[in-house]
């Protein structure tokens, strides 16, 4: 369905090119005063129309609180959001009614929805519905760092072939971390930078996109949160991430890589530090053990896929007609998402270890 989430529930609502798109939290405490100004930065680290290697197109992302929330504070009923939209170049996008672009959700959402879906901009499956995700996750980075100390931070670990630097899997110096949220790029090598805009431009004057992957720690979780099979954190997560569009892969700690090592030196061994605080050596497993955390950072990698509406000529087909025709995709799209996905996966993220947080 279009929610997410057990004691803390998020829906989201819109299309690309209808009026607006929004969200409804429930589950949410009363009490909460909010930080509209850090709602606002947040959600202009994932807004369009910023720098040449993003969409053309330009959405100030401003919201309308309509419910839930009164006198700078949660009232714990329903918060309802909603953030209009207002630079859509419909006609863009005529041609799409019967033709299907490749790798995109066109062909699924017409045979779901039996033609009756929106398919301007991608409608319902466009990543526009990203906005109220963030909008849902900045309040929840609020909740998680006032109450329980806990921090979401995330770089670019890669753009295609050119690779910053990984995380060190027993955790980050806070500064370099908080560096990340003042470029960009967020990368913890600022030479990888030029590099890694150079391949979005070129791939961009070529009529063509490029993927990449985004690496997220999260930091002060204690252990015991979670629950083994069906709700342990790497579920609940990966749930929350694979929703978000273009996501095509997740890993958690070493990942498929940590397949290659004996488990002489993949398991992570215990040790008291001086303040008798237990940790461990290595974190190989990202911090989550039976489904549930044991302390160390939660860290995760995510792949995003090159961005499917391309203007290079494809094949495809005309549903209608029931033809093989040619497609060349006109209208404004982002030659790469990664950069504007990276606040997203940090919303989600903090969604989902909020939601654990309550019900535990």
């Amino acid at each position: 369905m279009n929610s997410f989430g057990r004691k803390l529930k998020l829906t989201i609502f819109g299309e690309s090119h209808g009026l607006s798109v929004g969200a409804v939290i429930d589950g949410l405490p009363s009490g909460i005063e909010l930080d509209l100004d850090f709602i606002k930065s947040e959600m202009s680290r994932r807004a369009p129309g910023k720098n040449k290697i993003s969409t053309a197109r330009k959405e100030t992302d401003d919201f309308i609180i309509e419910s839930g929330f009164f006198n700078g504070y949660t009232t714990g009923t329903p918060l309802c959001v909603r953030i209009k939209n207002s630079d859509t170049h419909s006609k863009d996008y005529s041609i799409l009614k019967n033709l299907m672009r490749p790798s995109h959700g066109d062909y699924p959402g017409f045979i779901k929805y039996k033609g009756f879906n929106d398919y301007r901009g991608g409608g319902s499956f466009s990543g526009r519905l990203t906005a109220p995700i963030v909008f849902a996750g900045s309040i929840a980075k609020q909740i998680l760092k006032e109450r329980y100390n806990i921090e979401i931070f995330s770089h670019i670990y890669s753009i295609k072939n050119i690779e910053d630097r990984p995380f060190n899997l027993i955790g980050e110096p806070k500064e370099i971390l908080s560096k990340l949220l003042e470029k960009k790029l967020p990368v913890l090598d600022d030479e990888k930078i030029p590099l890694m805009e150079d391949e979005i431009l070129k791939a961009k004057s070529m009529g063509d996109s490029v993927g990449g992957v985004i690496e997220c720690m999260v930091n002060n979780v204690g252990a015991g949160l979670g629950f083994p099979f069906f709700d342990s954190v790497e579920s609940v997560i990966s749930h929350g991430v694979f929703s978000i569009p273009s996501v095509k892969g997740i890993e958690f700690g070493k990942g498929f890589d940590i397949t290659k090592l004996f488990g002489s030196s993949a398991n992570d061994e215990y040790y008291f530090d001086e303040e008798k605080n237990i940790k461990t050596k290595t974190n190989n497993n990202g911090g989550i053990l039976g489904g549930i955390t044991n302390g160390m950072p939660i860290i995760f990698r995510v792949a995003i896929k090159p961005t499917p509406s391309i203007s290079l000529p494809q094949n495809t087909i005309n549903i209608s007609e029931k033809t093989n025709e040619v497609l060349e995709i006109k209208g404004r799209h982002d030659p790469c998402i990664v950069q504007r996905a990276v606040p997203v996966i940090e919303s989600i993220t903090a969604f989902a270890i909020l939601d654990l947080l309550l019900s535990n």
